[in-house]
């Protein structure tokens, strides 16, 4: 009898002729999470199987509860496909738990085994009943007897470890997270994540009006964010001649809209030299000025890449939630400014208009200042601690 860690794939089923890509992605991901861990990890067309020693049980357990495509999955252990070894596995198995009533589950993937599910249940039921004091209760039972019966081997397990679901990040591709220090936009990479998009992030600084504090909480919340990835890269982008432009020359009612026009034409041009397919950001409907339908329309007219809010339709309080459940929160409300909460007009414009706004921008030399931004962006590989340098 092996102990092993027997994986359901969840909503991957469904995918029929598509399976082999999510499975194969779930694969490489665990793999690459799982390298210092000393794992052989078994891939199969309905499940996966994790074989590692004791010593590292519960390490893995914890990247498996982090990692999305997984349904649930059970500490099982294994035995050769033969009636009396599994009855006999069984009670060697329950004699070491703690229960009054059990439920006995059969799944029977071998059909050439002589029993059908309802009949094994029946036997291994009253084998249970003869040599442990129990009853069975199968609407409401402390313990759940599951049993997979396959052609080579059986796996016995109890009850299951709840995964996250989702789909393997990268089956869809690439995307880049505009990250702010606020509380929303990582919950909004958290939910990319688990659509099977990989992030990168981008980070707006206005340095010195922001500070040093400010871009490292930010790290920090990259850093929250690579439990449910194997890499991420951080682009610090300098904006502070920009944004000092836009503060001196336009009206302050139209700042904020401005301001964000360009992080979107920055953000594009970024993602667009790293082959990203989506821009990601925490824009919340009607939360503040910038983010009114109105002013959504306004801001995302510079570009013509998908922009996906996956919180755009939750209230703040399920964003806060959600932040706190990924361990984001406490890090999103230290006191450090970014550069959207600097500047702050007193009446910003709700309703912004296009022909306003592009007027207005004319009073700034924005082309090429965001030339000179992009010549000196920098990154910070989340996941080896390099040390920043220049990627253009």
């Amino acid at each position: 009898m092996e102990k092993i860690i027997l994986i359901k794939y969840g909503e991957l089923t469904t995918k029929k002729d598509n399976r082999g890509l999510f499975t194969r992605v779930l694969y490489n991901n665990l793999s690459d999470k799982l390298k210092d861990y000393n794992c052989e990890i078994i891939k199969e067309y309905s499940r996966m199987f994790i074989k590692c020693s004791d010593n590292n049980l519960e390490k893995v357990i914890e990247v498996l509860k982090n990692t999305f495509g997984i349904l649930e999955f059970n500490i099982a252990y294994q035995v050769h496909t033969n009636i009396e070894d599994i009855k006999s596995s069984v009670i060697d198995l329950l004699n070491n738990e703690s229960f009054n009533t059990f439920k006995v589950i059969t799944k029977r993937s071998d059909k050439s085994f002589p029993h059908d599910s309802i009949e094994f249940n029946h036997i291994i039921g009253g084998h249970i009943l003869k040599n442990i004091t129990c009853k069975v209760d199968v609407h409401n039972p402390e313990l759940k007897v599951n049993i997979e019966i396959r052609r080579d081997y059986t796996y016995i397990y109890f009850n299951s470890i709840k995964g996250l679901g989702g789909y393997p990040v990268g089956v869809e591709g690439k995307g880049l997270l505009m990250l702010s220090g606020g509380i929303d936009s990582p919950v909004a990479g958290y939910l990319a994540l688990k659509r099977g998009i990989k992030i990168d992030c981008v980070y707006f600084e206005a340095m010195p009006h922001t500070s040093i504090k400010a871009r490292e909480k930010v790290e920090s919340l990259a850093k929250e964010l690579l439990k449910y990835t194997t890499s991420i890269n951080l682009y610090i982008v300098s904006i502070t001649k920009l944004q000092e432009e836009i503060y001196k020359n336009i009206p302050s009612n139209y700042m904020i809209t401005i301001l964000r026009r360009m992080m979107y034409r920055i953000a594009e041009r970024l993602a667009k030299k790293n082959k990203d397919l989506v821009l990601i950001n925490g824009e919340s409907i009607g939360q503040v000025a910038s983010q009114t339908l109105h002013s959504m329309k306004v801001i995302n007219n510079v570009t013509n890449m998908p922009v996906i809010r996956p919180v755009c339709c939750l209230d703040k309080l399920e964003i806060m939630d959600l932040s706190r459940k990924i361990n984001t929160y406490d890090i999103s409300i230290l006191p450090y400014e970014d550069c959207c909460t600097i500047f702050v007009p007193k009446h910003p414009v709700i309703n912004p208009d296009i022909k306003t706004a592009e007027e207005y921008e004319k009073l700034v030399n924005y082309e090429e200042m965001i030339d000179e931004i992009m010549k000196n962006i920098e990154v910070k590989k989340i996941n080896d601690e390099e040390e920043f340098s220049n990627i253009f």
